[in-house]
This record gives C-alpha cells, structure tokens and sequence, in this order.
C-alpha cells in the first residue's frame, strides 16, 4: 500500500504539533540523488522556524561520507554516494545522542561538495531545539546496517521524484561542477541513478510521500 502524500505546510504542520509534547521529535526525509531532499530539509526548517524561531535543525547524512583516504585504498572512490561508502554507525550514534537530549549541543558533520570534504563539527544543533530533520539517501533502507535507523524516526518521508526529472537535474550538477560529457554520462548511469532506483525500491516503513518533481 502506497504511503498517503504530504506537501512542506503539512509534513510542517505535523511535525510542530508533535512537538508540542515537550519531546525531541526526529523525523527523516529520504530520497534519490538529485530528488531534492537537501532543500526540501531546508525549506521544512525555515518555515517552521518562521513561525517559532529554534524550532527544527537540519542532520545532513552526506557529512558522513568516508574520506577519499578510506575510499581511494579500499577501491570504492568512483562509488562514492552508495550504501557502503557512508559511516553509517556514526550517523546512527548521532541520532542517540540528538535523541538523549543530555548535552548543551551535539556537533555534526557537514560535507562540502566543493572541496568532496566533510567538514567536522561544522553545524551545532542545542539541546533545546525540539525537531531534528535528518535528510539523506539511505535513511530508510531495509537491509543491516541501515535498517536500525528507522526505530530513531518518529516521522518518516520518502521524497517522490520521476527518473526523467532526477536525470535533468543531477546532469545539471555535475555540469555545474565542469565535468566531461563522459565524467558526467558515468556519474549518472554509473552511479547516481543506479543508487536512486536502489533507494526507491528498497526503502522501507514511510509514513509519507513527498512529491518534488
């Protein structure tokens, strides 16, 4: 059975009332490469924070890439975005942590595209903060390590993108960053849409749909 869809005012509106409970509320948007999840995240915390300022933060999973130090010598570089090229278990010890909600503030990583960098303990989320937005690929995957993910979700979303869209925009990065014709036909068919029809088909356990596309 398909997942019921919601927009940003209503996954908005969901999120501040069950934060009225006095409770951290952490709720997760996945998506493929190029579906716009890292904005949706961003446009999510910006109108909840509209209306209550220090009402959400954003938890970006991309800051918990391995370094091309790891990546170049296990041979896992030209995949860099899928499942194993990610510290999964950092990710997850993080959300305990937000979940905890015993310290001043947690420090998290925060990835630099620019420089294929993550930079560390570059964005603070405090204590006092009441919703987290964790966004990334592979949040909702059914298969170990990522399926002990979804028990720290109290709301999940799946953000519902064609493959036709996803192409025009992932095409339209990489051509940003002056890739070759074939640097970015290898990026696509290579790597990112293979990784995006993998999330499509093997997240699991989404209270919602997003469409953004």
């Amino acid at each position: 059975m398909t997942a019921p869809s919601i927009d940003i005012a209503g996954l908005a509106a969901l999120l501040t009332e069950k934060a009225q409970g006095g409770g951290r509320v952490i709720a997760a948007l996945a998506g493929a490469p190029g579906s716009g999840k890292s904005t949706v995240a961003e446009r999510l915390c910006d109108a909840m924070n509209a209306g209550q300022p220090g009402m959400a933060a954003v938890l970006p999973m991309d800051g918990y890439h391995y370094d091309d130090l790891h990546l170049v010598p296990a041979g896992l570089r030209p995949r860099k975005g899928a499942p194993d090229t990610f510290d999964v278990g950092g990710f997850y010890h993080t959300l305990k942590r937000l979940r905890a909600r015993d310290e001043d503030f947690v420090a998290v990583p925060v990835f630099d595209r620019d420089i294929e960098i993550a930079r560390a303990g570059a964005r603070m989320i405090p204590a006092e903060v009441p919703v987290i937005i964790a966004e990334g690929n592979y949040l909702l995957l059914g298969q170990e390590p990522w399926s002990r993910l979804r028990p720290m979700f109290d709301v999940a979303v799946l953000v519902d993108v064609p493959e036709s869209v996803l192409r025009e925009r992932l095409s339209a990065r990489w051509q940003h960053y002056a890739l070759t014709p074939d640097e970015i036909a290898w990026k696509l068919d290579g790597n990112d849409l293979p990784n995006g029809r993998f999330v499509m088909a093997e997240s699991r356990g989404e209270d919602y749909r997003l469409p953004n596309g």
